[in-house]
């Protein structure tokens, strides 16, 4: 069972925050878990637990057997198409509303961020509100496509030419969105703040993101649950449930300014 967090420490990372002027969120799936999203990495109950990730999520497994992704990517879809934000992710949004957070760079395809209502969110593993043919390279709106696969299972294709469509997001040996990388470091190398949420930092480039920020000056607190390689080098570390430690935070710093 976890310690309860002393309002001292609360109070200690809020100063940061609020001292900081160029504060930017990196977030993990730990930060969408309470939304019924299941992570991939957590010890027994990660999706990788369970799957070999190039047999079913790698860009040869896609373009070879596009069934075997479709398969093991549907209870997720039905996941998601299901999920609502949870408090951490309106924390962060009422942080960046409130001109405390200049953006947040997120590992999630989820779309929970948007949903709440944050402004500049990097989605650096891509989203599923697109699709693109691997034949004609068009892409689509993927809303009722994605609610269609839920409901059926059917592989959607191309109306054009018949096609599968391949959801926007990042496969194992796919490149990553240019631009929202190159925006994500811009950010990251200009914080002296950097607020990691729901991350193990295992999976690069986001997890040597922290890394760059700090060898900039910039401070580095972590909401995790399990311990991160960075921990050491962290000025304040909270494991707890996000949903519960974010907001807190939000309302420390947000509270002292009313």
């Amino acid at each position: 069972m976890t310690a309860p967090i002393s309002q001292m420490e609360f109070a200690r990372a809020a100063e940061l925050i609020r001292r900081a002027q160029r504060a930017v969120a990196l977030t993990g799936a730990g930060i969408s878990t309470p939304s019924g999203i299941p992570d991939f990495r957590s010890s027994g109950s990660g999706l990788w637990q369970r799957f070999d990730p190039m047999q079913v999520a790698s860009l040869a497994a896609f373009r070879y057997h596009p069934e075997r992704f479709f398969a093991w990517v549907r209870p997720l879809a039905e996941h998601i198409l299901d999920a609502e934000p949870n408090p951490a992710h309106y924390a962060l949004a009422r942080l960046e509303a409130a001109g405390r957070l200049r953006g947040v760079i997120t590992q999630n395809i989820d779309g929970l961020h948007r949903k709440a209502g944050s402004v500049r969110v990097l989605e650096i593993h891509g989203h599923l509100r697109q699709a693109t043919c691997v034949e004609c390279f068009r892409r689509f709106p993927s809303g009722r496509l994605i609610e269609h696969f839920a409901m059926t299972g059917e592989i959607p294709r191309c109306p054009t030419c018949g096609g599968v469509l391949k959801p926007d997001i990042v496969l194992y040996g796919e490149q990553l969105p240019f631009r929202e990388v190159q925006e994500a470091k811009a950010l990251i190398d200009e914080s002296d703040l950097l607020l990691v949420v729901g991350s193990s930092l295992e999976v690069t480039p986001a997890a040597v993101f922290p890394v760059q920020a700090l060898n900039a000056g910039a401070h580095l607190i972590i909401v995790n649950r399990e311990p991160t390689y960075l921990d050491e080098r962290a000025d304040a570390i909270f494991r707890d449930d996000a949903s519960i430690v974010v907001p807190r935070l939000a309302d420390e710093v947000l509270n002292a300014e009313s």
